[in-house]
């Protein structure tokens, strides 16, 4: 088994025993969070939704991102992010989201926000968490962390809430 396997159990896990369910929103992910809860058997008791957006246009269709915020902030920021999350919890009926936005590569960074930039955001109840990271190497390579990191975050916030993600947050950096 490996290990998005296993935090996808573990995150099912938790999510079990509280009676709750999550749902994601992924852009650069482009569903492999997702796939990996649905490994799972058994997931549908506690996986609701999942959505791929990987367009701008879809970010707003789908989970009701303001095409003002992308338009001012970028689809890869804090703010797309954070309200990809929310919306996935929102229109999944959810207490639980995770949202991945990034620049997975090899082409589209800047100096600004180079490739390997990943925004990742976390919602629970209405409380809503996000950060930023630099992931390196190949594109396969940025997917892959991006959907471990989402996963871990959703297992610490599961776990141990708000506290605990802060916490996650810090070591991961």
């Amino acid at each position: 088994m490996d290990q998005l396997t296993r935090l996808a159990g573990q995150v099912g896990q938790q999510l079990q025993a509280q009676q709750a369910m999550v749902a994601t929103a992924e852009s650069c992910t482009g569903g492999g969070i997702a796939e990996a809860i649905t490994r799972i058997p058994g997931s549908s008791a506690w996986f609701e939704a999942g959505y791929v957006t990987y367009s701008n246009r879809q970010k707003c269709q789908q989970l009701g991102v303001s095409p003002v915020l992308l338009a001012q902030r970028g689809a890869v920021s804090r703010e797309v992010a954070e309200a990809m999350a929310l919306g996935a919890s929102q229109r999944g009926a959810s207490r639980f989201a995770v949202a991945v936005t990034g620049l997975a590569g090899p082409d589209g960074g800047t100096p600004e926000i180079p490739v390997g930039t990943v925004w990742i955001a976390w919602v629970a109840g209405r409380q809503v968490f996000s950060r930023c990271y630099r992931l390196a190497g190949d594109r396969q390579a940025v997917r892959h962390q991006g959907i471990e990191r989402a996963l871990q975050g959703l297992l610490v916030l599961c776990q141990s809430g708000p506290a605990g993600l802060a916490e996650f947050e810090d070591r991961m950096l």
